[in-house]
């Protein structure tokens, strides 16, 4: 089991930007495909970003395509999430995940974090 601690959430204006962190415990980052979803009030949990464990392959939602960009350091144990242009409705709690493809659905990750908040206002 991984331990993944989020950070870097918080509020900002719409066409704002944010970086979402995510420290990882694993001795073996490397290892694990990342991925970041994200879940409204009253809403699912949806897919966001996914990344490789060599950083290699990424693939995002279509709503967040050329505006949020998945990246990691495995020097660190830590996965990123870069969000520019921000929307209202990006408004959201983030979450980290650890697993062993770099899918596209919360069944493909065994490891979550605790969730951090996103609130982009008008």
């Amino acid at each position: 089991q991984v331990q993944l601690v989020e950070s870097g959430g918080g509020l900002v204006q719409a066409g704002g930007s944010l970086r979402l962190s995510c420290a990882a415990s694993a001795r073996t980052f490397s290892s694990y495909a990342m991925g970041w979803f994200r879940q409204a009030p009253g809403k699912e949990r949806d897919f966001v970003s996914a990344i490789s464990g060599s950083g290699y392959f990424r693939r995002h939602a279509e709503s967040v395509k050329g505006r949020f960009t998945i990246s990691r350091d495995n020097a660190k144990n830590t996965v990123y999430l870069q969000m520019n242009s921000l929307k209202p409705e990006d408004t959201a709690v983030y979450y980290c995940a650890a697993g062993s493809v770099v899918g596209t659905t919360a069944a493909d990750f065994t490891s979550w974090g605790q969730g951090t908040q996103v609130t982009v206002s008008l």
